[in-house]
């Protein structure tokens, strides 16, 4: 059966947040247990669980506790769409380490003949990412990556080419980006993006930002803006 009720010691061992942590939003009036058994000890429940979890959220992308509490006093869809943003943020980020990790794998796998040219454009990818990342996106990304595996990871880089060159086919036969086949196309693409962001918008928009103003990371990819323009009509 599932445990409806949760002690403040209960709490902290099951979600990893310290008693104190929890007394403390208890104090601030961020977050109270709103239950009680008969002998009068505090419980937390569903409500409260789902609260903390927000300001869990909202605590990883940089905000004030005082933030926090102003914006959880909104409607549910708001709250809802924190959880929404977060996953964004965690895909966008996996995909930044991604592509970081096919750059420094490329450099270990012939470490000792890598040119001083491709160790500098490993430095120059990871100082890229901090310009168009924040630092909790780019942590966000660490841990996605950390949670997918290098095998999954391996597996995106090794279809991303074979996609793009489907899609590209189908923009220089003249398909209609309506048409069937590039409408599945078009899917498996917002897939692999949305494994990478998470669906957070924040990261995602940090991504076209990259793309955008960074043309080589494209070209390496034979990404250009025709074929991002190809695609951005089969979702439309």
């Amino acid at each position: 059966m599932t445990k409806a009720h949760w002690k403040i010691g209960e709490l902290a061992n099951r979600t990893g947040v310290s008693v104190r942590t929890l007394h403390h939003y208890d104090e601030i009036g961020l977050l109270s247990p709103s239950h009680r058994t008969e002998s009068g000890h505090r419980l937390y429940g569903r409500e409260e669980v789902v609260r903390l979890q927000q300001i869990l959220s909202l605590r990883q992308m940089g905000l004030s506790l005082a933030d926090i509490g102003e914006m959880l006093t909104r409607r549910h869809s708001d709250a809802l769409r924190v959880i929404e943003q977060q996953i964004a943020r965690l895909r966008q980020q996996i995909a930044t380490q991604q592509e970081l990790c096919a750059r420094l794998e490329a450099i270990a796998s012939r470490y000792d003949s890598a040119s001083a040219e491709e160790f500098i454009q490993a430095i120059e990818v990871m100082t890229m990412f901090e310009k168009y990342y924040t630092k909790e996106q780019l942590e966000t990304l660490r841990q996605r990556a950390a949670t997918i595996g290098d095998a999954r990871i391996r597996e995106v880089e090794q279809e991303w080419p074979k996609l793009i060159a489907e899609v590209r086919a189908e923009m220089q036969r003249g398909t209609d980006p309506k048409d069937p086949r590039m409408q599945a196309l078009a899917k498996r693409w917002m897939e692999l993006v949305h494994e990478f962001t998470g669906g957070d918008a924040g990261i995602t928009q940090s991504l076209r930002n990259l793309y955008a103003n960074e043309p080589e990371v494209g070209a390496e990819r034979a990404l250009d803006s025709e074929i991002f323009g190809y695609v951005k009509k089969a979702l439309a």
